[in-house]
């Protein structure tokens, strides 16, 4: 009996037409070339990007996913509004959720997840000594997205998954300088290495800091969401002072 034929153990990397779609579709949300509350017709997307309405459907799936585009029943699906303030409250949750994630991959990390997260901090170093920041943004949300599998919790996956509409706006702000780049750089690098060290704690401090800091560059006015202190009540001052 023949030998069975080996099992082939490249991952395939072409993307899909619904990937192509998603990017094309996702970047131009984020840019602004789809405006805020403008209609998605499936079949003048696929015409304009030359395929057909079911890898466009897919696309604008995933993008409802993340909060970047709506369906109203009987309207359609449309571009999601995201002003400023919704965004800044999504980025704090946000920094909370990575600071966690990055927690419990220090706890469950092992050999093969260190690679990946490697070669994927490697693909980011790349992009920034190039000066690539479109390659850059790939290369962080990849690296995110390995660190998020590596946890193993699916509902921490799904709760992140829901705030990248805030990642895509966020992470191209911050990307649009040299300096942030650079420290950005260094932030993960930090990260990295506990992670590998498996110091949970130091992981997800560093992780809550770096999210934090990219909130505060990504949005300045990013305070001006917090919530005022509510006043206490007439009871809770009687034993305050008592």
């Amino acid at each position: 009996m023949p030998p069975a034929a080996p099992i082939p153990l490249e991952i395939e990397t072409t993307p899909s037409l619904a990937e192509r779609a998603y990017v094309r579709l996702r970047d131009a949300i984020v840019e602004g070339s789809l405006a805020a509350g403008s209609k998605l017709s499936e079949r003048r997307l696929a015409a304009a990007l030359g395929i057909s309405a079911q890898p466009v459907r897919e696309a604008l799936r995933r993008l409802e996913g993340e909060g970047l585009v709506e369906t109203r029943p009987k309207s359609g699906t449309f571009v999601s509004a995201l002003d400023s303030d919704r965004l800044a409250e999504m980025g704090r949750i946000r920094a909370a959720l990575e600071g966690a994630a990055a927690s419990l991959a220090a706890r469950r990390v092992g050999p093969a997840d260190l690679r990946v997260l490697e070669q994927r901090l490697g693909a980011i170093r790349a992009a920034t000594d190039q000066g690539d920041r479109a390659a850059l943004a790939g290369a962080n949300d990849a690296f995110h997205t390995a660190l998020h599998r590596i946890t193993g919790n699916a509902f921490l996956i799904r709760s992140l998954q829901a705030l990248r509409a805030y990642f895509h706006v966020g992470s191209r702000r911050v990307l649009a300088g040299e300096a942030e780049i650079r420290l950005a750089l260094e932030e993960h690098l930090a990260i990295l290495d506990a992670i590998a060290a498996g110091e949970a704690e130091q992981a997800e401090r560093l992780m809550r800091a770096h999210a934090l800091r990219s909130l505060a560059v990504a949005f300045p006015e990013a305070d001006r969401c917090l919530p005022a202190p509510r006043p206490a009540s007439p009871d809770e001052k009687d034993s305050h002072e008592s």
